[in-house]
């Protein structure tokens, strides 16, 4: 059994008891949260697809903890021109455990 959510601008593939890193939601370490926006359901009976979303489905997930991706370094530079700029950048997500789909 899996699931489509969308959440965070992103398409996410899921199944019970999968740990998951996505955009940062507002819930605290603990927290019981539910995806409403369900795309797809893949069970024992078939598939089921939302026209966008599907009527009723859900799923359900424990928020685990919060944290930031490691740094990305971005490095522009113009060759004969002695311009070189460095930049760096952390994502921050919420880690979260899926508990149970719904269809």
């Amino acid at each position: 059994m899996y699931a489509v959510i969308f959440t965070g601008g992103k398409q996410y593939r899921v199944k019970p008891g999968e740990l998951l890193k996505v955009e940062t939601l507002v819930a605290e370490a603990g927290q019981e949260i539910e995806f409403d926006k369900v795309l797809m359901v893949q069970t024992e009976n078939g598939i089921q697809v939302g026209k966008p979303y599907l009527e009723g489905g859900k799923v359900t997930a424990t928020v685990t903890a919060h944290g930031r991706h490691p740094k990305i370094r971005i490095l522009k530079f113009r060759r004969r021109k002695h311009h070189m700029k460095q930049a760096g950048h952390r994502q921050n997500y919420t880690e979260v455990k899926i508990t149970g789909i719904s269809a």
